[in-house]
């Protein structure tokens, strides 16, 4: 298995956007470069008799209620606005036509 080289570490980081400095560099290569070794000594393990799955643990599924159930008015859903438009919450306008100009 070929390790990371720092040029490829700092690759990466530039396209994480990661502001590193020279030891952080040299931390995260030690640090991927075991991850790498973990995973292919895990590809080395027989794994043909194992079924796959999407998860270890078994858990039941909970799933979405998909009964009706009442929700409040228009009214209700408003009584705390500060002011109303009809149906609708009215807010100060936050952009205008002189901004864009």
């Amino acid at each position: 298995m070929s390790k990371l080289t720092r040029a490829e570490v700092e690759k990466v980081a530039a396209l994480a956007r990661l502001g590193l400095t020279s030891d952080e560099v040299e931390k995260l290569q030690g640090d991927l470069n075991l991850i790498l070794e973990q995973w292919a000594r895990l590809a080395e393990v027989d794994t043909s008799s194992v079924p796959a799955s999407a998860q270890t643990i078994v858990q039941p599924m909970p799933l979405r209620d998909d009964t009706a159930h009442p929700s409040l008015s228009v009214d209700e859903a408003l009584q705390n606005a500060p002011s109303r438009s009809g149906d609708f919450v009215r807010v100060q306008a936050i952009l205008s036509e002189e901004a864009d100009g």
